[in-house]
């Protein structure tokens, strides 16, 4: 189990600095679910920046450090999950050119969103996971989530600002989200004791669906 967490802000309403820092607090409180490694990177030209805290499983040397660049610094991943598929599609990659760094399915996933695109990448792509990729040449996010939605994915605007990650609290643990409560998914939890999806407890925050991309361009 691994945890991402991120933020868009397409207008610089915040300084490199404050979107490292927000990023960083929303990677941090989640680190019960990856303790064995952590990091942000930020693209400051474009306003994203991307968190990870890892469990490493596959590959436990730093190489799998995420979020993970590919080797031309244009794309940037955070990832939780595990392809089953793994070394099928990394003998195809390679096969194509792509050379590895590492073992980790993460610079796997990496290399399949960087050679075939999301969509592609994510139907090729048997496991169970939850990414986020920035395209830094496109100024394009792409959120993922496996079929059978094993693996959380929670997104929502606010103040025109994107704000995601594998469970809620990494979206308070930025200290400008509002968790206003939206009042549909307080009813439906009244009725069936749980929040259906894409329904969340935050007024502008859902759930990611099982076998859906979100795109922002």
């Amino acid at each position: 189990m691994c945890g991402i967490a991120g933020l868009l802000d397409p207008d610089h309403r915040r300084t490199a600095e404050d979107l490292a820092a927000a990023a960083g607090a929303m990677t941090d409180s989640l680190r019960h679910r990856g303790p064995d490694d952590g990091g942000v990177e930020i693209d400051a030209a474009g306003g994203a920046a991307l968190g990870n805290r890892r469990l490493a499983v596959v590959d436990l040397s730093p190489a799998g450090h995420q979020p993970m660049w590919s080797p031309d610094r244009r794309h940037l991943l955070a990832y939780n999950g595990e392809l089953y598929n793994a070394d099928e599609l990394r003998a195809e990659l390679v096969g194509d050119g792509w050379a590895f760094r590492g073992r980790s399915d993460t610079e796997v996933l990496l290399a399949a969103l960087a050679a075939w695109g999301a969509e592609e990448a994510a139907r090729r792509a048997v496991g169970m996971f939850a990414f986020a990729v920035w395209d830094t040449e496109q100024r394009r996010l792409v959120l993922g989530r496996d079929r059978f939605g094993e693996k959380p994915l929670y997104y929502g605007w606010q103040n025109g600002v994107l704000r995601f990650g594998s469970e809620l609290r990494a979206l308070r643990a930025d200290a400008a989200f509002v968790g206003d409560v939206d009042r549909d998914a307080l009813a439906l939890l009244l009725r069936h004791t749980y929040i259906p999806g894409p329904h969340s407890i935050y007024a502008g925050v859902a759930k990611l669906p099982p076998a859906c991309l979100y795109t922002w361009s």
